[in-house]
């Protein structure tokens, strides 16, 4: 049997929900559309993947050591709407009666812990796939020929699985090329600067020629690289934050995942892929928070999620 193992990339795919679907309280004024929202694409990954191993990574309030790198990291993003900030301790119970296990560090992002986990999973599982379930598309660097990012297109009911070859057919480099693909273009969602003046064309024309933006500015400093003069002046006038922002979108894949999770939902003794096992979960537990949630069509969809 083919072992499936689902990434959530939570606080993306509660951000997604929110601002993709109406909004929806219960009757205690309570929003939880961006629950409901997650939940649904939660359930459909499993069922369009089939997977045996779910496990959920959230973001923290606190600031990771890309802001110590570069102080405007993230700075033009507006604050998270209050509606998704009280969503997030709903969302993590009804995880928790799933029993999906959560992770989340001060000091790091979710994507970290995400690619952190990919790294672990296939060392301890041989015969593993891997969807990153997520609301963008900042993990495409994570793909590889047994992982993939499984993402939402329009609203949250159409979704896209990004192998390697999507990946090189929608940005024209290859997943491992990413990190230097947006080191030329910037992230705005990020507030990564990039390359001023230099595009996604461009840039993707660059990165295939020369590999990597170590190797264009290589040549550049040695002046064999043929460029037209208004991306060669680009280029070498922002040689800094090429690098710095190719250092802000590298997600890191050795985070120290053995500490006690236990306060958030996780397991006491860090990440293990058994621990992950989804299904062994109590159908009375789920159903009462639903029920609390008034989830009522969610409750009927529960029995296929162990089906096969």
């Amino acid at each position: 049997m083919q072992n499936r193992l689902i990434i959530l990339d939570s606080n993306a795919l509660l951000h997604r929900a929110f601002h993709a679907l109406p909004p929806l309280t219960n009757k205690s004024g309570q929003e939880t559309g961006a629950v409901y929202g997650y939940l649904l694409t939660m359930f459909k990954a499993i069922k369009d993947v089939k997977a045996n191993y779910v496990v959920a990574c959230f973001d923290t309030k606190a600031k990771t050591f890309r802001h110590e790198k570069f102080q405007d990291y993230k700075a033009q993003r507006p604050a998270t709407p209050t509606g998704i900030i009280s969503q997030i301790p709903i969302t993590k119970e009804v995880l928790n009666a799933f029993k999906i296990p959560i992770f989340a560090m001060e000091g790091f992002e979710a994507d970290d812990l995400i690619a952190t986990i990919c790294q672990l999973a296939a060392k301890q599982e041989e015969n593993l796939d891997i969807y990153v379930v997520s609301g963008d598309l900042d993990n495409l660097q994570l793909v590889n020929k047994t992982t993939r990012v499984y993402t939402l297109g329009k609203g949250i009911k159409d979704t896209v699985i990004y192998d390697e070859a999507k990946v090189k057919e929608r940005f024209g480099v290859n997943p491992l090329q990413m990190n230097d693909f947006k080191a030329l273009t910037g992230d705005a969602s990020d507030n990564v600067p990039g390359v001023p003046g230099i595009g996604k064309t461009t840039a993707a024309d660059l990165i295939q020629r020369f590999g990597t933006v170590k190797n264009l500015y290589d040549e550049i400093s040695t002046d064999t690289a043929v460029l037209k003069p208004k991306v060669k002046e680009a280029l070498k006038n922002n040689k800094e934050l090429a690098f710095l922002s190719r250092e802000l979108v590298e997600t890191k894949k050795d985070v120290d995942m053995s500490g006690d999770f236990s306060a958030q939902g996780g397991p006491a003794s860090g990440w293990k892929i058994e621990n992950c096992k989804f299904g062994e979960f109590d159908t009375n537990a789920i159903k009462q928070a639903f029920e609390k949630l008034e989830f009522n069509s969610l409750i009927n969809r529960l029995p296929s999620l162990l089906s096969d």
